[in-house]
């Protein structure tokens, strides 16, 4: 396959239909009201909120919200209504424990349910929510919880294991909430039982209203030089979740959809968590390693209609044989996405081939906050091509003054500031969140491109 391949596919029927018309037409204020309405008293908003009272309070209360399965093959699966519950119950219990607006709550857990109702429960109560990958080690989690100055870390008793090397290098940390706590271990000074406390809070919570531009949560991306930087983002991100997913992932009410990116990594916190919630979707989880035919079996077996992935995934999916997807049945697929790093197009190639589907790439970064740029359901894909600027965005290619180049010229990659999503900090750095302004009026996303 060449790069100036077009594959075409039919228009959908729903989500976003004419590009060119709705990039026209387009307001994020319009979204907005989507999401809190006109009658939003002072433009107060909770992400928690839109994202799952919302839905426990109307038709979809009894809808499945999360299908979860273990790697031991345990499975269970919450309703809207019941993550409500459970969330309520955690903000409380956080609140018990003295949480409070603004404080930093780090999670630091394999992909449990308690993960997902934590992040929920800490944005319910206007804290600040920190999604770690389970597997950092001590420096890596000594690091985030430092910087951000955490007052309460949630984690399991085998990977505080690992926070114990450093603990008396993090003063602030006041608590650390144990899930799977096992009684033969001797709960120690700062630790608290997830459960316990579970058990006895109310499973009634008044959310917290929060002002748009309040912290939501914070996610830390390595630089070029010097420690991680920990990207700041807000409850106002909703209006991009919201929208991105709608319609770059085409998200439709009957999906059952599948992303499986960890919370850890920002594609599974905006896109595992927010982005099919806030749209009342239910999706899947698995806390288990990559395996093909797991993979595989996933999808048969809980009818997965969108698949939203990563291109080193779908390389070894590709390297595992076609023969393998032969011993399954894949025909609830509808939609498949992918983001991460560059898709080969001998991968799209493939997946045309053996699902049927052309892989739909997109771009953004943990700065950005959402998908920026995308091949979307209406429009031919072009192979080795990002696709087009999301509807009320602007992307362009700048050299170092600022000036747009012509098409097939190399320069930076830049987006006009302004979008919902946009970083708004980085915690405890002012200095490097200004330079990624340094050029007036844009965004410098680090990245080189062509047009």
């Amino acid at each position: 396959m060449n790069y100036g391949e077009i594959i075409n596919k039919a228009p959908p029927v729903m989500g976003l239909v004419n590009y060119e018309q709705t990039c026209k037409e387009f307001s994020w204020e319009a979204v907005k009201e989507e999401l809190s309405g006109p009658d939003n008293p002072a433009n107060r908003v909770n992400i928690a909120y839109e994202a799952i009272d919302k839905h426990a309070q109307s038709w979809r209360k009894n809808k499945v919200a999360l299908y979860w399965e273990g790697p031991d093959g345990a499975c269970q699966k919450y309703t809207f209504l019941e993550i409500k519950t459970l969330s309520d119950k955690c903000a409380n219990m956080l609140r018990s424990i003295g949480v409070k607006k603004g404080d930093r709550v780090f999670i630091f857990l394999p992909r449990l349910p308690e993960l997902y109702v934590s992040l929920i429960a800490i944005a319910k109560l206007g804290a600040i929510a920190g999604p770690m990958f389970s597997a950092f080690g001590p420096d890596a989690v000594r690091d985030r919880l430092q910087n951000s100055e955490a007052k309460v870390l949630i984690t399991t008793q085998e990977l505080k294991e690992r926070v114990d090397t450093v603990l008396w290098e993090l003063p602030k940390l006041e608590r650390i909430v144990l899930v799977n706590y096992r009684k033969e271990y001797e709960l120690e000074e700062k630790d608290v039982c997830y459960a316990t406390l579970m058990k006895d809070a109310s499973g009634r919570f008044e959310v917290e209203r929060m002002e748009q531009e309040d912290p939501l949560y914070i996610l830390y991306t390595s630089g070029t030089t010097g420690k991680s930087k920990g990207i700041t983002h807000v409850h106002n991100d909703m209006i991009s979740h919201y929208i991105t997913t709608k319609w770059v992932l085409d998200l439709r009410d009957e999906d059952i959809y599948w992303c499986t990116a960890d919370p850890g990594w920002v594609t599974g916190t905006v896109y595992g968590v927010w982005g099919p919630w806030l749209n009342g979707i239910s999706s899947y989880v698995y806390d288990g390693r990559f395996d093909t035919a797991k993979w595989y079996e996933i999808i048969q077996t809980y009818k997965i209609t969108v698949w939203y992935t990563a291109p080193t995934a779908l390389r070894m999916l590709m390297k595992a044989g076609d023969d393998l997807v032969k011993n399954y049945d894949l025909t609830s697929l509808r939609y498949i996405c992918s983001v991460g790093e560059p898709l080969n197009p001998e991968v799209i190639r493939w997946g045309l081939k053996v699902y049927h589907l052309p892989i739909h790439d997109n771009w953004w970064q943990t700065e950005t906050g959402s998908i920026m740029i995308a091949n979307y359901p209406c429009l031919p894909i072009k192979p080795g091509s990002m696709g087009k600027p999301f509807p009320g965005t602007q992307a362009a290619i700048i050299d170092g003054k600022g000036i747009e180049l012509s098409s097939g010229q190399h320069g930076l990659l830049a987006l006009k500031t302004g979008w919902p999503s946009m970083l708004r900090a980085v915690w405890g750095d002012e200095k490097r969140f200004s330079e990624y302004f340094s050029i007036n009026g844009w965004y410098a996303t680090g990245d080189t491109a062509y047009r």
